[in-house]
Protein backbone atom coordinates (compact mmCIF):
# COMPACT_ATOMS: atom_id res chain seq x y z
CA UNK A 1 0.00 0.00 0.00
CA UNK A 2 1.48 3.44 -0.76
CA UNK A 3 2.06 5.71 1.51
CA UNK A 4 1.34 9.18 1.74
CA UNK A 5 5.13 10.13 2.85
CA UNK A 6 5.94 8.21 -0.21
CA UNK A 7 3.78 10.41 -2.90
CA UNK A 8 4.56 13.33 -1.15
CA UNK A 9 8.08 13.22 0.57
CA UNK A 10 6.70 13.94 4.04
CA UNK A 11 4.47 12.93 6.89
CA UNK A 12 0.84 13.87 7.86
CA UNK A 13 1.11 16.36 10.35
CA UNK A 14 -0.70 16.48 13.49
CA UNK A 15 -1.43 20.36 14.57
CA UNK A 16 -3.76 22.03 17.37
CA UNK A 17 -4.80 24.74 14.37
CA UNK A 18 -4.94 24.60 10.53
CA UNK A 19 -1.87 26.37 8.95
CA UNK A 20 -1.85 29.46 7.55
CA UNK A 21 -0.44 28.99 4.24
CA UNK A 22 -0.85 25.44 3.47
CA UNK A 23 0.59 24.51 0.13
CA UNK A 24 -1.69 22.32 -2.71
CA UNK A 25 -2.10 18.89 -1.56
CA UNK A 26 -0.65 19.49 2.07
CA UNK A 27 -2.74 17.14 4.26
CA UNK A 28 -2.82 18.01 8.49
CA UNK A 29 -4.64 16.51 11.49
CA UNK A 30 -6.03 18.98 13.57
CA UNK A 31 -5.41 17.66 16.77
CA UNK A 32 -7.77 20.46 18.79
CA UNK A 33 -11.06 19.33 16.71
CA UNK A 34 -10.46 15.57 15.85
CA UNK A 35 -10.60 16.12 12.06
CA UNK A 36 -8.37 15.60 9.08
CA UNK A 37 -7.96 18.10 6.75
CA UNK A 38 -6.33 18.80 3.19
CA UNK A 39 -5.87 21.85 1.25
CA UNK A 40 -7.07 21.66 -2.64
CA UNK A 41 -8.44 23.18 -5.73
CA UNK A 42 -11.73 24.01 -5.85
CA UNK A 43 -11.93 25.08 -9.62
CA UNK A 44 -12.57 28.82 -10.65
CA UNK A 45 -14.75 31.13 -8.74
CA UNK A 46 -16.32 34.44 -9.17
CA UNK A 47 -16.79 36.47 -5.86
CA UNK A 48 -18.13 40.30 -5.40
CA UNK A 49 -15.88 43.16 -5.32
CA UNK A 50 -16.77 46.52 -3.71
CA UNK A 51 -19.56 48.10 -5.86
CA UNK A 52 -18.67 51.29 -8.27
CA UNK A 53 -19.53 55.08 -7.38
CA UNK A 54 -21.85 55.24 -10.72
CA UNK A 55 -23.88 52.96 -12.33
CA UNK A 56 -23.40 52.54 -15.74
CA UNK A 57 -23.22 50.98 -19.08
CA UNK A 58 -20.78 50.24 -21.87
CA UNK A 59 -17.64 51.97 -20.76
CA UNK A 60 -13.97 51.15 -20.92
CA UNK A 61 -11.47 49.24 -18.95
CA UNK A 62 -7.87 48.73 -18.49
CA UNK A 63 -5.51 47.38 -15.89
CA UNK A 64 -5.19 44.46 -13.71
CA UNK A 65 -7.52 42.94 -10.81
CA UNK A 66 -5.73 44.80 -8.31
CA UNK A 67 -5.38 48.06 -10.00
CA UNK A 68 -8.29 48.45 -12.08
CA UNK A 69 -9.62 51.48 -13.64
CA UNK A 70 -13.05 51.23 -15.73
CA UNK A 71 -13.63 55.10 -17.70
CA UNK A 72 -16.50 56.93 -19.60
CA UNK A 73 -19.92 54.96 -20.54
CA UNK A 74 -23.76 55.35 -20.13
CA UNK A 75 -25.86 56.54 -16.91
CA UNK A 76 -29.34 58.27 -18.73
CA UNK A 77 -26.19 60.42 -20.38
CA UNK A 78 -22.76 60.39 -21.72
CA UNK A 79 -20.54 60.42 -18.70
CA UNK A 80 -16.23 61.50 -19.00
CA UNK A 81 -15.76 60.37 -15.41
CA UNK A 82 -12.82 57.45 -14.25
CA UNK A 83 -12.85 55.38 -11.65
CA UNK A 84 -10.23 53.09 -10.10
CA UNK A 85 -9.80 49.94 -8.76
CA UNK A 86 -7.66 49.07 -5.86
CA UNK A 87 -8.45 45.23 -5.26
CA UNK A 88 -11.77 46.19 -2.61
CA UNK A 89 -12.79 49.50 -3.80
CA UNK A 90 -13.48 51.72 -6.05
CA UNK A 91 -12.14 55.76 -5.67
CA UNK A 92 -12.37 58.71 -8.33
CA UNK A 93 -9.83 59.56 -10.95
CA UNK A 94 -9.11 62.38 -13.59
CA UNK A 95 -12.21 63.16 -15.82
CA UNK A 96 -11.87 62.52 -19.71
CA UNK A 97 -12.15 65.33 -21.84
CA UNK A 98 -14.37 64.19 -23.98
CA UNK A 99 -17.36 62.07 -22.84
CA UNK A 100 -18.61 58.87 -24.73
CA UNK A 101 -19.40 55.45 -24.48
CA UNK A 102 -19.03 52.32 -26.72
CA UNK A 103 -15.55 53.21 -26.76
CA UNK A 104 -12.09 51.35 -26.78
CA UNK A 105 -10.05 51.11 -23.73
CA UNK A 106 -6.43 49.27 -23.06
CA UNK A 107 -3.52 49.69 -20.93
CA UNK A 108 -2.73 50.29 -17.45
CA UNK A 109 -4.46 51.93 -14.05
CA UNK A 110 -1.35 54.64 -14.28
CA UNK A 111 -0.89 54.32 -17.90
CA UNK A 112 -4.72 53.80 -19.97
CA UNK A 113 -5.93 54.75 -23.59
CA UNK A 114 -8.96 55.83 -24.84
CA UNK A 115 -10.18 55.71 -28.12
CA UNK A 116 -13.44 56.42 -30.18
CA UNK A 117 -16.60 55.64 -29.34
CA UNK A 118 -19.92 57.73 -29.49
CA UNK A 119 -20.24 61.15 -28.12
CA UNK A 120 -23.76 61.81 -29.35
CA UNK A 121 -21.84 61.38 -32.90
CA UNK A 122 -18.97 59.13 -33.62
CA UNK A 123 -15.55 60.06 -32.82
CA UNK A 124 -11.65 59.39 -34.04
CA UNK A 125 -10.74 61.40 -30.20
CA UNK A 126 -7.73 59.80 -28.07
CA UNK A 127 -6.71 60.17 -24.87
CA UNK A 128 -3.83 58.94 -22.38
CA UNK A 129 -4.23 58.65 -18.18
CA UNK A 130 -1.39 58.68 -16.32
CA UNK A 131 -3.28 57.68 -12.78
CA UNK A 132 -4.87 61.46 -12.38
CA UNK A 133 -4.81 63.04 -15.77
CA UNK A 134 -6.17 62.56 -19.18
CA UNK A 135 -4.65 64.30 -22.20
CA UNK A 136 -4.80 64.16 -25.65
CA UNK A 137 -3.35 62.04 -27.86
CA UNK A 138 -3.09 61.36 -31.61
CA UNK A 139 -7.11 61.07 -33.36
CA UNK A 140 -7.77 57.79 -35.04
CA UNK A 141 -7.69 57.22 -38.65
CA UNK A 142 -11.52 55.94 -38.54
CA UNK A 143 -14.53 57.57 -36.24
CA UNK A 144 -16.36 54.15 -34.97
CA UNK A 145 -18.22 52.62 -32.02
CA UNK A 146 -18.40 49.52 -30.60
CA UNK A 147 -14.53 48.97 -31.07
CA UNK A 148 -12.17 45.97 -29.75
CA UNK A 149 -8.92 47.18 -27.72
CA UNK A 150 -5.73 45.87 -26.88
CA UNK A 151 -2.67 46.54 -25.88
CA UNK A 152 -0.96 49.43 -23.91
CA UNK A 153 -0.62 52.75 -23.92
CA UNK A 154 2.46 53.05 -26.13
CA UNK A 155 1.29 50.02 -28.64
CA UNK A 156 -2.47 49.92 -28.48
CA UNK A 157 -4.69 48.37 -30.88
CA UNK A 158 -8.41 49.06 -31.71
CA UNK A 159 -10.07 46.96 -34.18
CA UNK A 160 -13.59 46.45 -35.85
CA UNK A 161 -16.61 48.54 -34.77
CA UNK A 162 -19.91 50.39 -36.47
CA UNK A 163 -20.08 53.17 -38.36
CA UNK A 164 -22.94 52.54 -40.56
CA UNK A 165 -22.17 48.87 -41.09
CA UNK A 166 -19.73 46.43 -38.82
CA UNK A 167 -16.32 47.15 -39.82
CA UNK A 168 -13.21 45.20 -40.33
CA UNK A 169 -10.51 48.15 -39.73
CA UNK A 170 -7.79 47.63 -37.48
CA UNK A 171 -5.73 50.78 -36.48
CA UNK A 172 -2.30 50.56 -34.29
CA UNK A 173 -1.14 52.82 -31.95
CA UNK A 174 2.63 54.02 -30.63
CA UNK A 175 1.88 56.33 -28.47
CA UNK A 176 1.60 59.39 -30.60
CA UNK A 177 0.04 58.23 -33.99
CA UNK A 178 -2.62 56.07 -35.49
CA UNK A 179 -1.83 53.82 -38.81
CA UNK A 180 -3.57 50.86 -40.66
CA UNK A 181 -2.92 47.78 -39.05
CA UNK A 182 -3.96 44.41 -41.11
CA UNK A 183 -7.92 43.70 -41.45
CA UNK A 184 -9.98 41.39 -39.59
CA UNK A 185 -10.97 38.38 -41.48
CA UNK A 186 -14.78 39.08 -40.01
CA UNK A 187 -15.82 42.15 -40.49
CA UNK A 188 -17.94 42.57 -36.83
CA UNK A 189 -18.58 45.13 -33.87
CA UNK A 190 -17.88 44.58 -30.04
CA UNK A 191 -15.46 42.49 -30.63
CA UNK A 192 -14.18 41.13 -27.58
CA UNK A 193 -10.28 42.09 -27.10
CA UNK A 194 -7.11 40.59 -25.25
CA UNK A 195 -3.41 40.62 -25.50
CA UNK A 196 -0.86 43.12 -26.98
CA UNK A 197 -0.74 44.81 -30.54
CA UNK A 198 1.47 42.01 -31.61
CA UNK A 199 -0.28 38.92 -29.72
CA UNK A 200 -3.92 40.32 -29.84
CA UNK A 201 -7.17 38.73 -29.02
CA UNK A 202 -10.42 39.44 -31.13
CA UNK A 203 -12.97 36.79 -30.12
CA UNK A 204 -17.41 36.94 -30.59
CA UNK A 205 -19.07 40.01 -31.46
CA UNK A 206 -21.98 40.75 -33.68
CA UNK A 207 -21.78 40.99 -37.58
CA UNK A 208 -25.27 40.33 -38.35
CA UNK A 209 -26.28 38.07 -36.16
CA UNK A 210 -23.83 37.05 -32.44
CA UNK A 211 -20.62 35.56 -33.97
CA UNK A 212 -18.51 33.06 -32.32
CA UNK A 213 -15.63 33.21 -33.75
CA UNK A 214 -11.71 33.90 -32.50
CA UNK A 215 -8.80 35.54 -34.44
CA UNK A 216 -5.08 36.12 -33.31
CA UNK A 217 -3.27 39.23 -34.38
CA UNK A 218 0.87 38.68 -34.62
CA UNK A 219 1.02 42.70 -35.43
CA UNK A 220 -0.01 42.58 -39.37
CA UNK A 221 -2.73 39.92 -39.86
CA UNK A 222 -5.61 38.21 -38.17
CA UNK A 223 -6.02 34.73 -38.55
CA UNK A 224 -9.03 32.58 -37.61
CA UNK A 225 -8.97 29.83 -34.34
CA UNK A 226 -11.64 28.00 -32.15
CA UNK A 227 -14.96 29.52 -32.16
CA UNK A 228 -16.13 31.11 -28.32
CA UNK A 229 -19.06 27.88 -27.20
CA UNK A 230 -21.39 31.00 -26.66
CA UNK A 231 -21.57 33.26 -29.52
CA UNK A 232 -22.13 36.32 -28.19
CA UNK A 233 -19.94 40.19 -27.48
CA UNK A 234 -18.86 40.36 -23.95
CA UNK A 235 -16.41 41.23 -21.29
CA UNK A 236 -12.57 40.06 -21.77
CA UNK A 237 -9.26 40.23 -20.26
CA UNK A 238 -6.03 38.54 -20.53
CA UNK A 239 -3.76 37.57 -23.61
CA UNK A 240 -3.64 35.81 -26.94
CA UNK A 241 -3.05 32.18 -25.44
CA UNK A 242 -4.47 32.89 -21.96
CA UNK A 243 -7.78 34.96 -22.51
CA UNK A 244 -11.38 34.94 -20.66
CA UNK A 245 -14.38 36.07 -21.65
CA UNK A 246 -17.64 36.65 -19.36
CA UNK A 247 -21.12 38.35 -19.68
CA UNK A 248 -22.47 39.43 -22.64
CA UNK A 249 -25.39 39.12 -24.75
CA UNK A 250 -26.83 37.11 -27.64
CA UNK A 251 -30.19 36.50 -28.12
CA UNK A 252 -30.09 36.53 -23.93
CA UNK A 253 -28.35 38.52 -21.55
CA UNK A 254 -25.88 36.01 -20.04
CA UNK A 255 -23.53 34.91 -17.22
CA UNK A 256 -21.06 32.74 -19.70
CA UNK A 257 -17.78 32.65 -18.23
CA UNK A 258 -14.70 31.08 -20.70
CA UNK A 259 -11.30 30.66 -20.89
CA UNK A 260 -8.91 30.24 -23.94
CA UNK A 261 -5.63 28.38 -24.16
CA UNK A 262 -4.26 29.75 -27.58
CA UNK A 263 -6.16 27.23 -29.36
CA UNK A 264 -9.88 26.45 -27.96
CA UNK A 265 -12.34 27.83 -25.32
CA UNK A 266 -13.59 26.33 -22.26
CA UNK A 267 -16.13 26.91 -20.18
CA UNK A 268 -15.70 27.84 -17.03
CA UNK A 269 -17.60 29.21 -13.49
CA UNK A 270 -20.66 31.37 -14.31
CA UNK A 271 -20.74 35.41 -12.76
CA UNK A 272 -22.74 36.14 -10.50
CA UNK A 273 -24.70 38.77 -12.16
CA UNK A 274 -25.52 38.39 -15.89
CA UNK A 275 -24.90 41.64 -17.59
CA UNK A 276 -24.44 43.09 -20.78
CA UNK A 277 -21.95 46.09 -21.84
CA UNK A 278 -19.75 45.82 -18.88
CA UNK A 279 -15.98 46.67 -18.87
CA UNK A 280 -13.12 44.20 -18.37
CA UNK A 281 -9.85 43.99 -16.71
CA UNK A 282 -7.10 41.60 -15.37
CA UNK A 283 -5.83 38.26 -16.32
CA UNK A 284 -7.22 34.69 -17.18
CA UNK A 285 -6.59 33.79 -13.62
CA UNK A 286 -6.97 36.93 -11.65
CA UNK A 287 -9.73 39.13 -13.91
CA UNK A 288 -12.14 41.82 -12.97
CA UNK A 289 -15.74 42.65 -14.78
CA UNK A 290 -17.75 45.83 -13.29
CA UNK A 291 -20.23 47.97 -14.28
CA UNK A 292 -22.47 47.00 -17.12
CA UNK A 293 -26.23 46.35 -18.22
CA UNK A 294 -28.86 43.80 -16.54
CA UNK A 295 -32.43 45.55 -16.92
CA UNK A 296 -30.91 48.44 -15.32
CA UNK A 297 -27.20 50.44 -15.32
CA UNK A 298 -24.92 48.02 -13.15
CA UNK A 299 -22.37 49.58 -10.49
CA UNK A 300 -21.61 45.72 -9.17
CA UNK A 301 -18.32 44.27 -9.16
CA UNK A 302 -16.78 40.82 -9.70
CA UNK A 303 -13.49 39.32 -9.36
CA UNK A 304 -12.70 35.95 -10.85
CA UNK A 305 -9.91 33.51 -9.52
CA UNK A 306 -8.73 30.75 -10.65
CA UNK A 307 -7.46 28.44 -9.87
CA UNK A 308 -8.94 28.90 -6.29
CA UNK A 309 -8.40 26.88 -3.14
CA UNK A 310 -9.54 25.79 0.23
CA UNK A 311 -9.22 24.22 3.56
CA UNK A 312 -11.59 20.86 3.40
CA UNK A 313 -12.12 18.28 5.41
CA UNK A 314 -11.52 14.93 4.82
CA UNK A 315 -14.27 12.08 4.91
CA UNK A 316 -14.20 8.14 4.51
CA UNK A 317 -16.67 6.11 3.22
CA UNK A 318 -17.21 2.34 4.01
CA UNK A 319 -19.90 1.98 0.74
Amino acid sequence: MTTFKEIRGTDILSLSSDPSNPEEGQIWYNNTIGVLKGYQSIGAAWASGGNMATARQSPAGAGIQTAGLVFAGLTTVVVANTEEYDGSAWAAGGTMGTARYVLGGCGTQTAGLAFGGNTGALTTATEEYDGSTWTAGGNMGTARRLLGGAGTQTAGLGFGGFISTVQSITEEYDGSAWTAGGSLSTARYAPAGAGTQTAGLGAGGYATVAVANTEEYDGSVWAGSGNLNTARFCGSAGTQTAGLAFGGFATAVTAATEEYNGTSWTNSTNMGTARRNLAGAGTQTLGLAAAGLTTVNSAATEEYTNPSFATKTITTSTS
